[in-house]
């Protein structure tokens, strides 16, 4: 099977559509303490959860409604459940996983004396040998070597936290071997699996819906961004180099890359000019649109699903994160594998559980007639890596008021990069960020409940 770099030198996932006068991009789809909350509401009404979302679940997944809308509750749960545990498990967290449609939440330890904290939480407790942080280090091993001399053979490996091993896919024995050697990983860590796919980038050169590269390839929206007061997207890094120009869907003028990179990574970011204007949304084809409410990461076992200009919405599940895919341009890693299905034209589209914006359309192999694997870029880093603040239903959308009252004082500040997680104060209060962004002035905590929450 053929894997591919889901890009179509034409444009794939997302659209833009004309919205009083200026072209509106649109997304093409598409995580705490030790008594962990969820930070995000439910994603439960119709906004949120598009009709064209819907039926993709239910022909993928074989979800009813009301299934789908219990099943991704479940699992944002889950995932705020997950972030608190592996904080107060520290250096003894292996992992997290769901399963079923009813997002069961089985989270890994090295000590089994931490079983009861969590039960106590909610979730299945499994004691296993290797910690993730021991697994990502061996997995980052491979990764280096990879960069030295890509390897031949060896299409992908990965951290499997259900069998609590590195699963290295090759070939043939020998070649997995030689990775092995290079990067000086034990077996011991290793799992050996024979395999026959060769991931392609998917690109072609056919016209379609999104947007263009110098006026020639397509490639799709992932998700509308925002540095500074500049606005953009986010797409694949192999769609385009730095300063490569694009038009819209409508063949208009549109922006540049303003970053790109790839192999490694697989993530780009395009500045708009003024005639376009950023939106919470990711295409539904017709069938309603979906709002992006955050980008809390899914956990393994998740429902996913992917919006793309030639295939429309499809469905899935997140298979492992943290995985290394080689294409034959190169080594790319840090994606994540599911088994949705991708073609052609797809690259650069969103990648999305709930409404919650999870990356964008890698590669893979396969197709959506026999169906795949796609590997998405997570979308986070991206964001840390440029700088940028993805925009949601609850992002500030007005320019910084020159004449807001003075700081109270705290450790918040203007102009500095925040991650999921940290926690900052602001005169005498405490919150925790909810998503990657560069802090504006006049973007303060108590004014932001999209990107801080109050703790």
């Amino acid at each position: 099977m053929e894997r591919s770099i889901l890009r179509r030198r034409a444009l794939a996932a997302c659209t833009a559509t004309v919205a009083v006068g200026t072209l509106a991009l649109a997304g093409l789809t598409g995580v705490a303490s030790a008594d962990p909350a969820p930070r995000l509401a439910t994603p439960t009404t119709a906004e949120q959860l598009s009709p064209g979302l819907l039926k993709a679940m239910h022909r993928d997944l074989g979800l009813t409604e009301t299934e789908a809308r219990a099943r991704i509750g479940q699992e944002t749960r889950a995932a705020a459940v997950a972030e608190g545990l592996e904080r107060s498990l520290g250096a003894d967290f292996a992992g997290a996983r769901v399963s079923g449609n009813d997002a069961a939440l089985t989270v890994a330890t090295t000590d089994a004396g931490q079983s009861a904290r969590i039960a106590k939480a909610g979730a299945k407790a499994v004691v296993v040998e290797h910690s993730l942080a021991e697994l990502d280090s061996a997995k980052a091993a491979l990764d280096s070597a990879a960069l030295r001399n890509t390897p031949k053979g060896v299409p992908v490996w990965y951290v499997d936290i259900a069998t609590n091993r590195v699963v290295v896919q090759a070939a043939d024995t020998s070649a997995a071997n030689n990775l092995l050697a290079a990067a000086k990983v034990s077996h011991d860590l290793v799992t050996i699996r024979k395999a026959t796919e060769q991931p392609r980038t998917f690109a072609d050169l056919r016209g379609g819906d999104a947007y263009y590269m110098n006026g020639q390839g397509r490639c799709s929206i992932g998700f509308s961004v925002k540095r500074g007061t500049q606005s953009g997207f986010v797409s694949a890094g192999h769609c385009g180099r730095t300063g490569v120009s694009t038009t819209g869907f409508n063949q208009q003028a549109q922006g540049s890359f303003q970053g790109s990179t790839f192999p490694g990574r697989d993530y780009a970011w395009i500045a708009t000019n003024a005639n376009w204007t950023p939106r919470p949304l990711v295409n539904g084809y017709g069938r309603g649109d979906v709002t992006v409410t955050g980008s809390t990461e899914a956990l393994e076992g998740s429902s996913i699903c992917r919006s793309g200009s030639t295939t429309g919405w499809h469905c899935g599940t997140v298979q492992q994160r943290n995985t290394s895919v080689t294409y034959q341009e190169g080594t790319v890693s840090g994606v994540t594998r599911t088994n949705v299905c991708a073609e052609p034209g797809d690259s650069g589209g969103s990648f999305i559980s709930g409404s919650q914006a999870q990356g964008v359309t890698s590669g893979g192999s396969g197709n959506c007639s026999q169906g795949g694997t796609t590997y998405f870029q997570p979308l986070n880093p991206a964001l840390q890596a440029y700088g940028l603040t993805l925009v949601t239903n609850g992002t500030p959308t007005d320019p910084p008021n020159p004449t807001e009252p003075p700081n109270p004082g705290g450790t918040w500040a203007a102009g500095k990069n925040y991650t999921a997680g940290d926690v900052v104060t602001y005169g005498s209060d405490s919150y925790r960020c909810l998503q990657p962004h560069l802090a504006q002035p006049g973007w303060t905590p108590p004014n932001t409940p999209a990107l801080w929450q109050r703790i």
